[in-house]
């Protein structure tokens, strides 16, 4: 375990941390899990300290996971929605009335607070893919207190952490676990790719051998896909992709179908700024579906993992997320969803 202290770091990117530093929050939030289950209370750990958190976009296990485990640590979690205060913006942003520079916002809630997490992506930055990390980062430059990524339109950090968590649950460790993180439909084209370039950023980096499904028009970013390659030959495991989704999930023991946007919905000059195209795109490959038949391809103690919300009936069948037991292979969103909660914790009294 990592012992050197990670207080007052910032939670940007899985990047920023080496692979002993995530092992140790992965260390901590089992403890952490194991000691609540016992009746064993964290309230003195982050007692009386405040976290700020920011959503720019709508949240259900982020903001509750953030809440109550700051709950738990013994601190207290402000929900600040960027409409009902002066929005935070980047230097040639600002709104007369109705934003205020980030530089200013960040100084200010750091002379009354311990973090501030934020989520953006998508609408709140127009779509342009990097911006919500380049808004992350400049809270960071300003802040004298840890920025903790909530999601942005390259990194989710946490969830990602709450994935590799719930995978050394089940199956002790990385080394030999075939790690398949796929595309799969869905109606909306409003899907970020944080999700699935935090997934395979965390199981190339510990060790896992991950195969990335996808249909050729949905391409990650290459600097992330460079990086998991550089990530899987240091850890020992291995990476690769496929454009066939019944390939991809064959003999897997983690089966991760998930929607993620074409790179044409973004502005230039990363994309066109054509949501019909990146439609279209999508309706092409309505087939790409997790179902009981799939899994069954799978290895035979495989589990299924969504971040959720699912788009159910177009991304996974109502049978295969809802099939939480054995016999086989089983569906664990709960448990990830669940994971959220204990992963935050450990980063929080941490870097807190």
């Amino acid at each position: 375990m990592k012992t050197k202290s990670l207080r007052g770091r910032d939670f940007l990117a899985e990047t920023d941390f080496t692979r002993e530093e995530i092992e140790t929050v992965l260390a901590v939030a089992e403890r952490l899990k194991m000691e609540r289950a016992m009746g064993i209370y964290h309230d003195t750990i982050l007692r009386s300290k405040t976290l700020f958190m920011l959503f720019y976009n709508q949240s259900l296990r982020t903001r509750n996971s953030f809440e109550a485990g700051m709950t738990q640590l013994g601190g207290h979690a402000h929900f600040l929605d960027p409409t009902k205060i002066y929005t935070p913006a980047l230097e040639g942003k600002e709104v007369a009335y109705s934003t205020e520079r980030v530089s200013d916002v960040a100084r200010v809630l750091s002379r009354m607070g311990d973090a501030i997490a934020i989520r953006c992506y998508g609408d709140p930055v127009e779509w342009e893919y990097g911006g919500a990390n380049k808004l992350l980062r400049e809270f960071a430059k300003w802040s004298d207190i840890p920025i903790l990524n909530m999601e942005d339109d390259i990194y989710h950090p946490f969830q990602g952490l709450a994935d590799v968590l719930t995978v050394k649950e089940n199956f002790g460790g990385f080394k030999g676990v075939n790690f398949t993180m796929s595309w799969a439909y869905s109606p909306s084209v409003h899907k970020p790719r944080a999700v699935p370039q935090s997934a395979i950023l965390y199981a190339t980096m510990l060790g896992a051998n991950v195969t990335l499904a996808h249909p050729p028009e949905m391409a990650l970013a290459p600097d992330i896909i460079a990086k998991c390659e550089e990530y899987a030959t240091a850890a020992g495991g291995s990476f690769r992709i496929t454009h066939d989704f019944a390939e991809g999930i064959k003999d897997a023991h983690v089966v991760y179908p998930k929607a993620w946007c074409p790179v044409q919905i973004y502005k230039p000059p990363v994309g066109d700024d054509d949501i019909e195209a990146a439609q279209r795109i999508f309706d092409s490959h309505k087939d790409w579906k997790c179902t009981e038949e799939l899994m069954d391809t799978a290895d035979k103690e495989a589990i299924y993992m969504h971040c959720l919300p699912a788009d159910r009936a177009y991304e996974v069948s109502n049978y295969v997320i809802d099939k939480t037991e054995g016999p086989g292979w089983r569906s664990v969103v709960f448990d990830e969803a669940e994971n959220r909660l204990h992963v935050q914790k450990a980063v929080m009294s941490l870097v807190m």
